[in-house]
């Protein structure tokens, strides 16, 4: 039986989880909250309050092991608390480490592939570049099986502009050469089943469309597939943004996924940003017709 024990249940994990369980995985997850964790035990995911539950049994009886929780000022949460553990699991086929494409920091709207020098822009960047390394550490010394998956923005059902279009928080800041790259979250499920077939431990991927685009542009696209008015434009340099917000706006480039294509077979199901918006609103169930777009 192939079991899958992914350490912290957030959106790209629960894809993946819901994929495998279809395909007859065990899975088991953690989440801090107990009533995230009976909504868990419903879809038929064995949940673990953690911190604070002892986990080496739960990883001995896995064969996969996808670590989506982020690092903190701490560090990698799962590293600190489990380190001893991964050395020593080596009956891993696969442990998948979700990272950010945000590593590699600002290419001032050039290309960036896998064998960038990671040059992030700020501490959270930094953060995932140590436990990128931390990961890859335990790989070199103990034979690890693990795998980087460096994502761009995930957007899918409940989840990218159409949200924030109806919460009214969207916003169309303008920057010039400012380009994102992005990914729906079925592609991230697509990519990592893909590696979990094909493992090659110690490599590292970027998960991203074909189509980096500058955000105001998305945007615009999900309004008008809604029937909404875009929002107006905004200049970067006058528009009242937080501290975070503002720090996504430091960083332009845009991302290859050559990798994904050449070494995993991956055919991704949303090419462009157009196809997997359509797609999103299908999903969330408006799937209302639309004016036809170049991009789609």
């Amino acid at each position: 039986m192939k079991s899958l024990l992914i350490f912290g249940f957030g959106y790209s994990a629960r894809a993946l989880a819901l994929h495998l369980l279809a395909q007859g995985w065990q899975v088991a997850a953690t989440t801090r909250s107990a009533a995230k964790a009976e909504a868990m035990r419903a879809l038929g995911i064995a949940p673990h309050i953690w911190p604070g539950a002892d986990m080496r049994a739960a990883l001995a009886a896995a064969s996969h092991v996808l670590i989506s929780a982020g690092p903190d000022a701490a560090g990698d949460p799962v590293l600190n608390a489990l380190a001893g553990e991964f050395a020593a699991a080596t009956h891993l086929k696969w442990l998948g480490y979700l990272s950010t494409t945000g590593v590699y920091g600002d290419a001032g709207g050039g290309w960036v592939d896998e064998d960038t020098v990671r040059v992030p822009a700020g501490s959270r960047g930094q953060l995932r570049v140590e436990a990128e390394d931390g990961w890859l550490a335990l790989h070199r010394a103990n034979g690890l099986a693990v795998h980087i998956f460096r994502l761009a923005g995930i957007y899918g059902p409940g989840r990218g502009p159409f949200a924030k279009l109806r919460a009214g928080t969207a916003r169309r800041i303008i920057k010039p050469n400012q380009v994102f790259s992005r990914i729906h979250v079925d592609d991230i499920t697509q990519v990592l089943a893909a590696s979990m077939a094909q493992p090659d431990p110690g490599r590292a991927y970027n998960v991203c469309d074909d189509e980096p685009a500058p955000p105001q542009d998305v945007i615009a696209a999900a309004a008008r597939l809604l029937g909404m008015e875009s929002p107006a434009e905004e200049s970067f340099e006058s528009a009242q943004m937080g501290a975070m917000a503002k720090s996504f706006y430091g960083e332009s480039k845009r991302v290859s996924n050559a990798r994904i294509k050449a070494e995993l077979g991956v055919n991704l199901r949303y090419p462009t940003y157009m196809a997997g918006l359509r797609a999103v609103l299908a999903a969330e169930g408006n799937s209302s017709p639309a004016a036809p777009h170049s991009d789609s």
